[in-house]
């Protein structure tokens, strides 16, 4: 019996919180993988269920900003659109746009929304704003569909360059990711972050050269913009699908430092915190 005893207790594992910095554990991370996968699932699934025209929001919404841009900026405000029609001009921004501030918005509320998990079960919590991003994937992809359509359709032509989109994509997952890190962090502690947040997406877009383009700015505020670092991901898309006369190129160097350096501090705070979470839920 003794030795049943002392069986048993070597396989238990003592989990203790931890003081100061900590490292990433991106290991431990990468060993939870599918647990990544099925949150992330479970972001696609949540997000759709009980509605009425389920995952044609995905297209509905960057449509619908597309015709409202159109409206004022495109006819009535006359805005220049690169030479390129101004539907598929502002509709080319839009789909990363979207895609980025919808994984902002759920990535700082994704620790909230899963406060029975975080506070029942261990795992890296770093796994729950990523598949809070992960999950608008889907979106993204049907969004990116229409718009080939919509080039197709105005006779615009698909540009060679495409296929360095997928930097592009990766560029916004990474700003989203990093900032949605400082956010959801921040809004266990102070409840009213979830109130700024749509408040800040709003200015942001506003900031960004989705109705306009960059080409406006001139040297030395044109790399300066890249500071928002969704610059470089919508003029990049612009540049690889319809072969915009601009390429990204010190616009692309800035946003991608500055996204990085998101990523890295994001995640660093986020688990600097971690261990108040399920108190402070």
């Amino acid at each position: 019996m003794l030795n049943s005893t002392q069986g048993l207790a070597s396989t238990v594992t003592l989990i203790e919180p931890s003081s100061g910095w900590l490292g990433l554990n991106l290991g431990e991370v990468w060993a939870r993988r599918e647990l990544l996968y099925f949150l992330t699932w479970r972001e696609v699934k949540v997000r759709y269920k009980q509605t009425l025209l389920g995952a044609s929001w995905a297209l509905l919404q960057p449509l619908f900003t597309m015709v409202i841009f159109s409206l004022f900026f495109g006819r009535l405000a006359k805005m220049p659109s690169d030479g390129v029609p101004y539907p598929v001009f502002a509709f080319t921004a839009l789909v990363p746009w979207i895609f980025f501030s919808n994984g902002l918005t759920q990535s700082s509320n994704s620790l909230i929304n899963n406060s029975q998990l975080i506070t029942k079960i261990y795992f890296p919590r770093l796994l729950v704003p990523t598949a809070a991003v992960l999950g608008g994937l889907i979106d993204f992809v049907l969004a990116f569909g229409l718009l080939l359509l919509m080039i197709l359709w105005y006779g615009v032509g698909i540009h060679p360059n495409i296929i360095w989109t997928p930097l592009f994509v990766l560029l916004a997952f990474v700003s989203s990711l990093g900032a949605g890190l400082w956010l959801s962090a921040l809004n266990v502690e102070y409840r009213d972050v979830r109130h700024t947040v749509p408040f800040l997406v709003q200015m942001w877009m506003f900031a960004t050269p989705i109705a306009y383009p960059s080409s406006l700015l001139h040297e030395p505020w044109h790399t300066l913009y890249a500071l928002n670092p969704m610059v470089g991901v919508v003029e990049g898309f612009r540049w690889a699908i319809l072969g915009s006369k601009t390429r990204p190129d010190s616009l692309l160097l800035v946003s991608s430092a500055i996204s990085i350096t998101w990523l890295v501090t994001g995640a660093l705070f986020f688990r600097r915190t971690e261990k108040r979470f399920a108190d402070l839920i």
